[in-house]
Formats: structure tokens, C-alpha cells, sequence
């Protein structure tokens, strides 16, 4: 399903555009993932403690939610090009005043680099629906695969930055301050075209929250956040308690992470083809669904095979997710009003997994009832992400 400006776009393929989507998706989660690994160096040079620690995830994420229906705002007020690339501003600022000594620099720093990655959640799907209407498909594999990719990479080599190189904790984290400034560079042509007013463009916020298909989009999204996170914050517990060592546990984490990545790719490309997406969107749930199934009584090699099988599915949901706000709307700035109305929930939701997978898990001593959570969570997971499939749009008349 294409857009329907895309007949009254040229056909060359925009390279400066491409790298600057790249460039900015490289710099969407790198600087979040890099804190965990480096948390013991915090907390010995600045005496943080575990509460304080955990916030400096917690934040970002809360400001995801809080901050999202912002960007749409902005994107109307400024254009999605400018106010990209003064989040890229905000987000080097803050990396540079995270290192800084003292606690308060580092709280300072993460708010705004939380900031500064929310507006870029919502508007960066938007900003490719908008300047790849043909390839929208490839351009969101590209953009989903290259935020991840960073990640794992960010979390890989924080304490390599830290120790072997001897640059502690503020320079690994002053580290990524480079590639915002290199992104910032690849940018500055991109803010300063010029961009026609986009207020026609977008439907209404209190139409777009009647909608339930708007609305089934967001669960959609806020759901598989759910499922993801809860796995990626207890699936090596998880795993020590069938039996692997820590070590072992970790890189059972890892690969979860890993298996998500050929889908997370190829699975926006197969959706943009196809009239619906409810065989893509079935095959994830059912996927992350098996895989959690396997974690119940799995031990062994079982514990890789439902790791694979759900990280090829949570990947797919993600990047579907994300190919969502696109599909379903008409316009790039409604699709920046989806994707922040989808995200604002999304991570409220998201945030809310991982505390209440621990108190089930407190409750019973065992992780029974939690898997049983996310069983759940699949089955809610598939009802609304087979609705949100549906070939419509959520500004299109009942």
C-alpha cells in the first residue's frame, strides 16, 4: 500500500536524506544502553545508589511517554526537518553535561537526552513516510535495524571505552557525544530547506483519540514495548534459575536481542506490500507467544530455541509497530500524531511491565505466574494488532 503523493514524487532515490536517517537512528539508543554496563563505575565515582541507578533508565523512558505528543506539536510549528535537528542539539548538550562531575549533571544530562530521543521516536517514521513514499518498506528496516544495532553495540563496548582505553566512565559516556555531532553535520542541510506548513496535513488530536483503530495501533505498540521489556529485564534471572550460570544467562539476553534483527529488517518491506498485515502481525504474536511457552518448562538448549523464537517474533512486532503509523494514516504529520499517540501510551505501558513481572514473580517464588503475564499479554497482543492490520487508515470515514 502506497502513499497517495507518491505518484507526485520524483522517483530518484534521496541518498543525503537516507544517511541522515541513518546517522540519526544511530544515536536513538546507543546513548541509553551504554549506561547500564558502566552503572558500578557510577555509582563508586559518585556514590549513587541502586534507586538512583535506575532511574537513569527509568527517565528516559518516562520521558517517552510524557514527551511524545509534544513532537507532533513541534513538527507543525517548525517542520519535521528543523525540529529534528534541534533534538540533535538538545541531545549533544546533554551528552556533553552527562559527564560532568556530580550527580546533578548526570540527572540534567539524561533528561535531556530522554528529551531530545522522544521527539525523535515520533517524528523520525513520519519524516520517512514523508521523503520515501516508495520505499517506505526498506527505509524503516534500515531505521529499526540500525537503532538496535547501535544499542547492542553502545552496551558492548562501554566498558572496553571505560577500562581498556582508559577513558572511565565520562569519556565512554562523552563518546557518543561524537556521533551527535557528526549527525548534527549531516543534518544542517536538511534543516535548512524549507518545508510547507503541515497543519492541513494532520488530522485532529481529539479525532485521532476517538479513533479505534488509531487505538488499536497504540496497544498494539504499548504491548509488545510491554512484552519486550519485561524479557529483557528478567530473562537472565530467568535463565539462572533453569540452571545456566550468569555468564550464560547474559549472553541468553544477548541472543534474544540478536534474533530479532533479520525480521526486524525484512518485515517492513514484506508489510508495505502487502493489502493487510494481519499474517505478519499473527506470526509475531505467535512466535513471541511460543517462545514464552518454551520458557515455562525449558531447560537446556530449550531455553535458546524459545529465546530465538521470541526474539524473531518481538523483533517483527516492533518494526511492524513502527510500520504502522505509516500504513495507517495518509499524511506524514498524522502519522507523527499516531506515532505520538502510540508512543505516549506505549511506554507508559512499557514501564509498568517490568515492576509488575517482579511483584508476581515476589509473590509466588517462582516465574510461573509472570510467563503466565505475558502469555496474556500476547493473547491481548494478537485481538488488537489483527485490528490494527486491517487495510484503513484512521482518519477514513466509517
Amino acid at each position: 500500500m502506497k502513499s497517495n503523493a507518491a505518484a507526485a514524487r520524483p522517483s530518484s532515490f534521496p541518498f543525503w536524506t537516507a544517511g541522515a536517517v541513518v546517522a540519526l537512528a544511530v544515536n536513538l539508543r546507543a546513548p541509553l544502553t551504554t549506561v547500564g554496563p558502566l552503572v558500578p563505575d557510577l555509582q563508586r565515582g559518585l556514590g549513587l545508589s541502586y534507586a538512583a541507578a535506575g532511574a537513569l533508565t527509568t527517565i528516559p523512558l518516562m520521558a517517552f511517554a510524557l514527551l511524545a505528543p509534544a513532537a507532533a506539536a513541534l513538527a507543525r510549528r517548525f517542520g519535521m526537518k528543523r525540529t529534528l535537528f534541534f533534538s540533535l542539539i538538545v541531545l549533544l548538550v546533554g551528552e556533553l553535561l552527562r559527564p560532568l562531575s556530580g550527580v546533578g549533571w548526570l540527572f540534567a544530562g539524561t533528561v535531556l537526552i530522554g528529551a531530545a530521543i522522544a521527539v525523535d521516536n515520533v517524528l523520525l517514521p513520519a519524516l520517512v513516510k514523508e521523503s520515501f513514499p516508495e520505499r517506505v518498506g526498506f527505509m524503516m528496516g534500515i531505521y529499526t535495524v540500525t537503532m538496535n544495532m547501535s544499542a547492542a553495540f553502545a552496551s558492548g563496548i562501554a566498558v572496553p571505552l571505560a577500562d581498556d582505553w582508559g577513558l572511565g566512565w565520562q569519556g565512554a559516556l562523552r563518546f557518543w557525544a561524537l556521533l551527535a555531532a557528526l549527525a548534527l553535520f549531516v543534518w544542517l542541510p536538511q534543516a535548512r530547506r524549507q518545508e510547507p506548513d503541515g497543519a492541513p496535513s494532520g488530522s485532529r488530536r481529539s479525532t485521532l483519540w476517538r479513533s479505534w483503530l488509531a487505538w488499536q495501533v497504540t496497544l498494539f505498540m504499548g504491548l509488545q514495548s510491554f512484552f519486550f521489556y519485561c524479557v529483557v529485564t528478567w530473562l537472565p534471572e530467568l535463565g539462572q534459575s533453569k540452571g545456566l550460570a550468569a555468564g550464560a544467562a547474559g549472553w541468553l539476553l544477548f541472543f534474544f536481542q540478536f534474533a530479532q534483527l533479520p525480521m526486524m529488517f525484512v518485515s517492513p518491506m514484506l508489510a508495505e506490500r502487502m493489502d493487510n498485515q494481519k499474517v505478519l502481525i499473527g506470526s509475531a504474536v505467535l512466535c513471541m507467544g511460543a517462545g514464552t511457552l518454551v520458557f515455562f518448562g525449558g531447560q537446556g538448549w530449550w531455553l535458546w530455541a524459545g529465546a530465538l523464537v521470541a526474539g524473531i517474533g518481538a523483533g517483527m512486532a516492533f518494526s511492524l509497530a513502527m510500520m504502522l503509523f505509516t500504513l495507517r494514516t495518509r499524511h506524514p504529520l498524522a502519522a507523527a500524531q499516531l506515532s505520538a499517540m502510540a508512543q505516549s501510551v506505549g511506554y507508559l505501558l512499557a514501564a509498568s511491565g517490568p515492576p509488575l513481572f517482579g511483584v508476581l514473580y515476589d509473590a509466588s517464588g517462582r516465574f510461573n505466574a509472570p510467563l503466565g503475564l505475558l502469555v496474556a499479554v500476547c493473547i491481548a497482543m494478537m485481538a488488537v494488532g489483527l485490528g490494527a492490520a486491517r487495510d484503513r487508515y484512521v482518519d477514513e470515514k466509517k
